[in-house]
């Protein structure tokens, strides 16, 4: 009986191998067709540029950006001067403030000076009257 079985299990494996074997070479023949009618095959590939740009938008787009960074900017700098400018103008006045200070005490410098001549001219009047 196993001897049986295992003549049936040969006899299948057998028919098997002969159907793969036909199946492989009907594919084999199917794939050199398709490879001799793509070789005959031609491709024509269209493009679709039927997209319009609105070159008027665009510049305007583009321009209004523009005056928005000029803006942006002639801002940025017209703050910065005017940072420089407070700046310039609290050290004005204190030069200005020292300068009078300084003013002041080469007056008071050259009034002591005029009292000490006429002292000294005094002085000197006395000792050559004597």
């Amino acid at each position: 009986m196993l001897i049986v079985v295992y003549a049936d299990l040969e006899d299948k494996v057998g028919g098997m191998t002969d159907e793969i074997n036909f199946l492989r070479n009907v594919y084999e023949e199917e794939l050199r067709e398709l490879q001799a009618s793509i070789k005959d095959t031609s491709v024509v590939v269209q493009m679709d540029n039927s997209r319009t740009l609105n070159m008027d938008q665009i510049v305007s787009e583009v321009k209004a950006q523009y005056e928005e960074i000029a803006a942006r900017s002639r801002e940025e700098a017209e703050a910065w001067y005017k940072t420089k400018f407070d700046q310039m103008s609290v050290q004005a006045s204190q030069f200005g403030d020292e300068l009078r200070i300084v003013k002041g005490e080469l007056a008071e410098v050259n009034r002591l000076i005029s009292r000490l001549q006429s002292e000294i001219e005094a002085v000197k009047a006395q000792v050559k009257n004597k």
